[in-house]
């Protein structure tokens, strides 16, 4: 079983919710009350999911692979 570490589900829940806010937004409906102005809902949906998108989160098989290498040799972060 893969081991999720605590930043990729922190990215995890920040992705989700920008994009609930945004489809929410879209669709007509009451956003979260997280933020108010859509364009700000939307350059934050951007902002998340750049985010998330470049960061390595381990969630296959090879990628938990990939992180025990780093960290045998000491090259993460």
């Amino acid at each position: 079983m893969v081991k999720i570490d605590r930043g990729t589900v922190v990215r995890t829940i920040a992705l989700a919710i920008t994009w609930i806010n945004v489809l929410l937004t879209h669709y007509n409906l009451q956003p979260l009350p997280v933020l108010e102005e859509q364009t700000i809902a939307y350059l934050l949906c951007f902002s998340v999911s750049v985010w998330a998108w470049f960061k390595n989160n381990y969630l296959t098989v090879t990628g938990e692979r990939q992180k025990i290498v780093l960290e045998k040799y000491n090259l993460t972060k």
